[in-house]
């Protein structure tokens, strides 16, 4: 791959600031320098700090909590950007909120996913980089390029060298049965289903099992994992059905209310996770977390990205 110049600059916002530095890291760059302040009101307040004129930029930030703030500083530096005459402007959002209000459930309810879109769009975003959208179809909501990075080549590799022999990945619901699938056919395990009902938003019951999981290794896999009722409650069950032990895996550790301690006094083992979200305190000083980098995967998209190299061998 060829080298970076000046004319790159990537910037972090606030929701991700560490996972920044390790991207720079990767690129071999230094971040670019911003002013990220608020009036006392809580206005936020955002000024460039260096010349981007002519420049291709990059704005490193996910609308994870405080989900608000994050996504309107993304738009407000967007803007300034835009009008200090960048080339252009790729929001590189490792985690993308809203994802989840992707459709109309039922009458007189919002698609957030593409409002969300849409704004990001119209402050002068011109390509996204994202990892694990909740719904695929988020793509389309946009009317400029998205690239959707997945996290498996990363939990895969550390799954290769941390589990062995009798594995079975769980899906925790129908909806990510091929996620589960893909990584089973991968790891050579087997492949089980909970088959849960929802009552409520943020509310989970887990049902019945669709497999064969005693004596087994469970790894539960999922995109997301918020308030941690689906994960446990399947665990719970795993358990009651025979699985020898119960580990979880997801891609955005969004954890929010009593998430942490659900988790801490579940069945499960270790929560494997990657940082495309900040770990919370809570989180961060349990010992059931274990959390890998997506700095590489990121940083090597944004340098396809800047050199006009196919990203499609990162779709894996």
């Amino acid at each position: 791959m060829y080298e970076l110049d000046d004319s790159l600059k990537l910037f972090g916002g606030t929701a991700n600031i560490d996972l920044t530095k390790e991207v720079c890291d990767y690129l071999g760059i230094i971040p670019g320098k911003m002013v990220n302040k608020a009036f006392s009101d809580g206005e936020i307040r955002v000024e460039i700090d260096e010349n981007v004129r002519g420049r291709d930029t990059f704005i490193l930030q996910s609308t994870c909590s405080p989900v608000n703030d994050n996504l309107m500083q993304l738009l407000i530096v967007t803007d300034a950007l835009k009008r200090a005459s960048a080339r252009s402007i790729t929001a590189v959002i490792p985690y993308y909120g809203y994802a989840r209000q992707d459709r109309k459930v039922k009458p007189r309810v919002p698609i957030s996913a593409k409002l969300v879109a849409d704004l990001i769009t119209v402050a002068g975003v011109d390509r996204v980089i994202s990892i694990d959208l909740h719904a695929g179809q988020i793509q389309g909501y946009f009317n400029i390029p998205v690239d959707n990075l997945f996290a498996a080549p990363i939990l895969l590799s550390y799954i290769r060298k941390h589990f062995e022999g009798n594995l079975s990945i769980i899906s925790p619901d129908a909806g990510g049965v091929e996620r589960a699938r893909a990584f089973a056919k991968r790891l050579n395990a087997s492949l089980a289903i909970i088959d849960k009902r929802r009552e409520e938003p943020n509310v989970a019951m887990a049902m019945n099992i669709i497999g064969d999981i005693r004596g087994k290794t469970a790894i539960i896999l999922d995109d997301m994992v918020d308030t941690g009722g689906t994960l446990v409650q399947a665990a719970e069950a795993l358990i009651k059905n025979g699985a020898a032990q119960v580990y979880a895996c997801c891609t955005h550790p969004v954890l929010s209310g009593d998430a942490t301690k659900r988790i801490e006094g579940s069945p499960i083992e270790t929560l494997l996770t990657t940082n495309t979200v900040p770990l919370n305190k809570k989180a961060a000083a349990c010992s059931k977390m274990k959390v890998v980098s997506v700095a590489e995967i990121l940083g090597e998209a944004i340098k396809r990205v800047y050199f006009s190299k196919s990203v499609s061998s990162l779709f894996v």
